[in-house]
């Protein structure tokens, strides 16, 4: 791709690892600076932030299930750089538990911290960042098919994902006024290093077999398509959900 992000800025959620760290690289190596967001990954935002092409990008720490502390990542970024381009609302948390075998107390605690970190989150860092976008600005959701096929295992997660991409289709239309483009990825299975272990064996051969390609996606295609979302030509796209989940699941 061509394009460039020269003199944007972006934050980049949960960059610490994976499809996070992906997307920064993608974005500064195509000259945006970039806030590198964690929450307890100090470590490993610090080595994500090494592998950074250019300059000046920034570490920026904070847990976004608070709301002030979600509020303060957005800030902190803005007081950085003085101004704010692109949020990538990435960060996210994934927890197991079946309907008919998880206990109550677990039962709640894992709704309250599945919607506050993939839901409540990214609609507040998405309330003060679009006090600091200009015309051009760019909100980019990491969604999931989880959203559409749903997630048995996870109700939690699949309904905040649902709820992400109708988040993003409001703000679409919201900020549109202010020449804010929003946009949503939803990837499918993507190997991490923490899915890895999940990918070995026969779990792993079904889980790709989901795939007419017999694969999952890398997070290096996922944040492609970040990196799409966020060039000025994609600013008509606002308000559409893509998918990158390999035609594992096709919706009409």
């Amino acid at each position: 791709m061509s394009a460039r992000l020269d003199g944007r800025v972006a934050l980049v959620t949960g960059a610490s690892r994976g499809i996070g760290a992906a997307i920064a690289r993608r974005l500064a190596g195509h000259g945006a600076q970039v806030a590198v967001h964690h929450r307890r990954g100090a470590e490993d935002a610090r080595a994500v932030l090494a592998t950074l092409e250019g300059e000046g990008h920034f570490l920026v720490a904070g847990d976004l299930g608070d709301p002030e502390s979600a509020r303060g990542v957005v800030e902190a970024t803005v007081d950085h750089y003085g101004r704010l381009d692109v949020l990538v609302n990435n960060a996210g948390v994934f927890v197991q538990h079946p309907p008919l075998s998880t206990d109550w107390d677990a039962w709640v605690a894992t709704w309250n911290d599945t919607l506050g970190a993939n839901l409540l989150g990214p609609a507040h860092t998405s309330y003060w960042a679009a006090r600091h976008l200009g015309e051009g600005g760019r909100i980019v959701n990491i969604g999931s098919r989880g959203a559409y096929r749903g997630e048995p295992n996870a109700p939690a997660y699949g309904a905040a994902k649902a709820g992400l991409h109708q988040l993003t289709q409001s703000l679409a239309v919201a900020l549109a006024p202010r020449g804010i483009s929003v946009l949503g990825i939803a990837p499918g299975f993507v190997e991490t290093a923490m899915a890895r272990p999940h990918l070995q064996g026969a779990a792993g051969d079904a889980v790709r077999a989901q795939s007419p390609f017999d694969r999952v996606a890398t997070v290096d295609e996922v944040a492609y398509w970040v990196l799409c979302a966020c060039m000025p030509d994609a600013a008509f796209a606002s308000g559409a959900i893509i998918d990158v989940n390999g035609a594992s699941y096709l919706r009409s």
